[in-house]
């Protein structure tokens, strides 16, 4: 057992945010937390690292236990490149390969400095001792799959999504036997979503505890399921369709636990009424048991929300853009583009991060301009934009004046008329928490306040940007189902992969020089036409070679197919191969020496040690042709036994 939980309880004021939870989490095991937003999910994966403290309860780790977070807003040193944050950490390796970095970027200013080169060299070798090399390697690895492929760029300098990805990098590089992610997916697109889900899919020591929306992602990665719901916790073993299947067992039970509860207290209640005579010749336990199951109740409501606003009328001309180009920076971020937007669309953009998909959004909202083309936006169009931040909330505010500031009441499609605050409860905020200051509420509480505020203008036209960002799974649903009976267009840039095959009915996708391509369906269609189109292409290379060509290729397989069938060892190479090991043992000793050497006479005497440095190249080169030599010699061995 890695990490053992109990009886954890977290509160903020009044509210309970969890209680009495208690957990066991073993090696490999990848725990997905999910929840509505404010039950604690963030504080929760916080209150296990250590970084909050719980109000009661035990966690108890294993010795030596080591841990890597994921914060949501890791906080960098503006000077520090790209990898001497990755390197943070009092680890000897990670010790050396940040110093390691910081010579290198000096030696570049100080190419003549003799101490910074003697420096560098004894780092190297300190690495060299440390097997440090694989561990650089993996973080350039990471940080290029993660989109930052300029190592030496300045922390202070990058993006806040290029930041984000930085911190999920530092968390990723360092072993660990628990890592703790929150929201790693933010700011990701799909494809690195995809990689990552793999990535952690493949680690087998230690475990994962993360908080996620991405449900793709859940059912791609997660071993288990905690559920915070209404401060209780529910674990279930599978991943997030499993998940979904054991809660609506676990429900159903409640609720036939429930119905008994209720006949009985009815049964007892009547007995109960009888009066007095019956009572004194009755056990004082049957008394007692009726308290009891009166006061057990079972909290059997469920937050599902049905909303479907009634909306301003849209006319004929929705939005038309005609051969529509944008220029950023010299970027032609949008080539040529046109489409007329229908009244009932649902259109998904998709595309890598810095691509353009924000700017489309923009240009639609008429917060941009395009460099060149028409956007036609009809009279009756009434457009709501969902973005990104919403930084013009005022948080001194509470969040029941916020949503007045738009309107007092709205309208549904069946005609029912609601007060703003009737419509807060059925969107998950209850009395309680619509008079709290927005600067109380929880990040995925704030952002489903800004987008229950922009819906309360009722707009015939949504422009959603990244909508499912820090929102939880079940206001996710929530907005599905919304989206579902929208009677009006919706355009929207989303990495859930899960939400645009849900809602999406054609996507465009961002292609190279700004050029945006239509698919219909949703992403999981979209990545089956790519894959038949690649295999189309194949089969066509492969049908137009010339006949020559593809003989030559046959016959050359052929005869490596044969050759590999042939190769034995001679009696000179099975000589050589017992003996080869020897000689690879001895070089190897050669180089340590030489390395000692070099280690002893550094700072003393430079003739010397630049014959060294020749001495140890000429022997590594010769150690590397005799590792070739030996992998030959060991690969035809095993082919003839």
């Amino acid at each position: 057992m890695i990490l053992t939980i109990e009886n954890l309880t977290k509160s903020y004021g009044e509210k309970v945010l969890f209680e009495n939870v208690s957990l066991g989490i073993d090696e490999g095991d990848k725990i997905g937390i999910v929840g509505v937003n404010g039950t604690g999910k963030s504080t929760f994966i916080r209150t296990v690292a250590g970084t909050v403290p719980a109000d009661s309860g035990n966690i108890v780790t294993m010795k030596n236990i080591q841990q890597e977070y994921l914060e949501q807003d890791k906080i960098f040193l503006s000077e520090n490149t790209v990898l001497m944050e990755v390197f943070k950490g009092n680890k000897p390796i990670m010790k050396a390969l940040r110093d390691y970095e910081i010579a290198l970027s000096d030696s570049k200013k100080y190419p003549e400095n003799q101490d910074l080169q003697e420096k560098i060299m004894q780092l190297t070798q300190r690495i060299d001792e440390l097997d440090g090399w694989q561990m650089e390697s993996d973080a350039k690895t990471i940080l290029t799959k993660l989109g930052i492929s300029d190592f030496t760029a300045k922390a202070g300098e990058l993006s806040g999504g290029q930041q984000k990805r930085l911190a999920l990098a530092t968390a990723l590089i360092h072993p660990c036997d628990l890592l703790f992610l929150d929201e790693p997916t933010n700011h990701l697109d799909s494809e690195t979503i995809t990689w990552l889900e793999e990535y952690l899919r493949k680690i087998k020591g230690g475990a994962l505890l993360l908080v996620t929306h991405d449900r793709y992602f859940l059912d791609c990665v997660a071993t288990k399921i905690l559920e915070l719901d209404k401060g209780k916790a529910y674990v279930y073993t599978g991943n997030y369709t499993e998940f979904l299947e054991l809660k609506a067992a676990r429900e159903d039970r409640d609720e036939a636990s429930e119905r008994k509860r209720q006949n009985l207290l009815r049964n007892e209640l009547a007995w109960m009424r009888r009066g007095a005579q019956a009572r004194s010749t009755k056990q004082k336990a049957r008394i007692e048991r009726y308290e009891d199951t009166k006061n057990k109740k079972v909290d059997l409501s469920h937050d599902n929300v049905e909303i479907g606003l009634a909306g301003s009328r849209l006319g004929r001309t929705v939005i038309e853009l005609e051969h529509v180009n944008y220029m950023a920076d010299a970027q032609k971020l949008i080539d040529d583009f046109s489409y007329i937007v229908l009244r009932n669309d649902r259109v998904g953009i998709l595309g890598p991060n810095g691509s353009g998909k924000t700017t489309l959004l923009n240009l639609l909202s008429g917060k941009l301009q395009p460099t060149s083309g028409t956007i036609k936006v009809g009279q009756t169009v009434k457009i709501g934009y969902f973005t990104q931040t919403s930084n013009d909330i005022d948080e001194r505010l509470r969040a029941v004046e916020y949503i007045k500031e738009a309107a007092y009441y709205i309208t549904l499609a069946d005609g029912t008329r609601l007060s703003a605050s009737q419509l807060m409860e059925t969107f998950l905020f209850p009395s309680d928490l619509q008079w709290s200051p927005i600067s109380k509420l929880s990040g995925g509480e704030k952002r489903r306040l800004f987008l229950l505020r922009i819906l309360m203008d009722a707009p015939n036209v949504l422009l959603l940007d990244e909508p499912t960002n820090d929102l939880d799974l079940q206001t996710m649903a929530i907005l599905e189902d919304f989206i579902d009976r929208f009677n009006g267009a919706i355009i929207f840039v989303s990495h859930d992969r899960f939400f645009v095959d849900r809602l999406a009915k054609k996507v465009f996708v961002y292609e190279e020089g700004g050029h945006l391509r239509q698919y219909p369906g949703g992403y999981s269609c979209y990545k089956a036409e790519q894959e038949r189109e690649k295999e189309d292409h194949e089969a066509i290379q492969r049908e137009t070679q010339p006949p020559e060509k593809m003989l030559l290729q046959q016959q050359g397989k052929n005869m490596q197919e044969e050759l590999q069938m042939q190769r034995r060892l001679t009696f000179k190479e099975q000589r050589e191969y017992e003996e080869i090991e020897l000689v690879i043992a001895s070089v190897e000793g050669e180089l340590k020496v030489v390395q000692q050497q070099m280690t002893e006479c550094a700072g003393t005497d430079y003739s010397r040690l630049s014959e060294l440095s020749q001495e140890e190249l000429r022997l590594q080169s010769k150690l590397e042709t005799l590792m070739e030599r030996w992998e030959y010699l060991e690969e035809t061995s095993e082919l003839q036994k």
